[in-house]
């Protein structure tokens, strides 16, 4: 091979070099906007999510998605019903209760307290922290 052929087949590999970066580029500037538009109907959704919780009652709220009436539910609704201005952790609910406090009863009452707090029973004034909604 001599140094015209290597010089030749050395432009052939920078052009082919050159046109695969240009596709490249294209493909990255589709995919940016792309992502731009994905990511502005995510903001979009989350603003919407966020008008129609706030303008539905909390009634309404509930009849879509009652609480169970199981008695556990029913012992923790009464308990903060009975301590409306007071906060409660989980596991100090499960003290005032009488139930087991091992790390597995008190994580399905955390499970309990954050269904009645989406449910617009409860708030939560603090991280764990768990009141009824007045």
């Amino acid at each position: 091979m001599n140094i015209s052929e290597l010089m030749a087949d050395l432009q052939a590999r920078h052009d082919q070099a050159t046109a695969r970066a240009g596709e490249l580029r294209g493909q990255i500037e589709h995919f940016t906007a792309a992502l731009a538009e994905t990511e502005a109907q995510l903001a979009d959704l989350a603003t919407t999510t966020k008008v129609i919780a706030e303008l539905v009652p909390a009634a309404d709220q509930a009849e879509a998605d009652p609480p169970e009436t199981s008695t556990a539910y029913q012992a923790i609704v009464n308990a903060l019903n009975q301590h409306p201005d007071r906060e409660f952790r989980a596991r100090e609910l499960h003290q005032l209760l009488g139930m087991p406090t091992h790390e597995a009863a008190v994580n399905v009452t955390r499970a309990r307290l954050g269904r009645l707090t989406r449910q617009g029973f409860l708030t939560q004034p603090g991280r764990g922290l768990y009141q009824k909604r007045t």
